[in-house]
């Protein structure tokens, strides 16, 4: 099974927009997964994804981990440093921080209406 969004899961939601010069969005890209590789070995991480703005200014990247504890140890790590300066030297990031409070599908439909 995929990823998969849901309140019940009460993930530590990071989505994480990133502003980047067109020519510089697929090396954006880049950073983010190569970031991703490292990440993914730390424990708590459960998902990441990344999106590309079709207008080539914008890459956002939505992440979830167990818990805030285990994204504030990951973030602290030496291991991941030079990627985070990466983006940082790429991109104006915003940061948002949350929790996943609604979700709704085409799934959730049964013959057209709300199951």
């Amino acid at each position: 099974m995929g990823n998969v969004i849901a309140v019940e899961n009460g993930y530590y939601t990071l989505i994480n927009v990133f502003r980047v010069k067109p020519e510089d969005q697929r090396r954006m890209y880049d950073v983010i997964l190569e970031a991703t590789d490292v990440i993914t070995k730390f424990p708590g991480y459960v998902s990441a994804n990344v999106h590309l703005g079709h207008d080539g200014r914008h890459v956002v990247n939505y992440a979830q981990w167990r818990s805030k504890e285990d994204f504030d140890a990951m973030r602290a790590h030496p291991d991941v440093q030079a990627h985070f300066q990466e983006c940082r030297r790429l991109a104006d990031i915003e940061p948002v921080f949350c929790e996943v409070a609604y979700t709704h599908s085409a799934t959730d439909l049964v013959d057209g209406e709300s199951a």
